[in-house]
């Protein structure tokens, strides 16, 4: 698939670290999979995998500055946590450098660290893959969150997100994003009711 985008390929590949260069790969074809695997675009997932992390390896200082020169806005949680910044700087970078207009994979861009309530399933799916693709080293409920990817996705996010928070309590305590936080309660709250309205 990585033929039909030969000019993003070649733009990611000067942009990116080797290494993350390399994730990208991965998550866009955990991504496409996973498409397959719940019937939807394949293209679109492979796409908004390829271009989730497109803005990962601009420097935090210079991130913050292309957000506010660009009507991006950053919460005062962004601005102390930088690493975050790159999924909402990478959505509109992905529209500005790339071209991409499609709504869809722009949000699936900008929801890929954090999660919200109410995912799509291409939302959820690049969610997921970025967590389970195959170049990730070996953690603790890496191989269960792989599994039940394609099991079901609803579950499957409610994992992550457990998981998530599960690694972030220990260094920041109660200071999680909120997004995190809300969405999590969203998809626990699934399992708990069995529905979502």
């Amino acid at each position: 698939m990585l033929n039909e985008f030969p000019q993003i390929d070649e733009q990611l590949k000067v942009s990116l670290k080797p290494g993350r260069y390399t994730h990208t790969l991965g998550v866009a074809y955990t991504a496409a999979a996973l498409a397959m695997r719940y019937g939807t675009d394949v293209r679109q997932a492979f796409l908004a995998g390829l271009l989730h992390d497109c803005a990962k390896d601009i420097p935090d200082k210079e991130a913050i500055e292309i957000c506010c020169k660009n009507g991006v806005s950053l919460s005062d949680y962004e601005i102390g946590h930088p690493h975050l910044i790159h999924a909402k700087l990478g959505a509109f970078w992905a529209k500005k450098r790339y071209s991409v207009t499609d709504a869809d994979i722009l949000s699936a861009i900008r929801w890929h660290t954090t999660g919200t309530t109410r995912m799509s399933a291409l939302e959820q799916i690049i969610f997921l893959a970025d967590y389970i693709e195959p170049g990730r080293r070996e953690f603790d409920g890496l191989r269960e969150a792989r599994s039940l990817a394609f099991q079901d996705l609803d579950q499957a996010t409610e994992l992550v997100l457990r998981q998530t928070i599960g690694y972030l309590k220990p260094k920041y305590g109660e200071a999680i994003d909120e997004n995190t936080k809300t969405a999590y309660a969203y998809y626990k709250q699934f399992f708990v009711s069995g529905q979502t309205d």
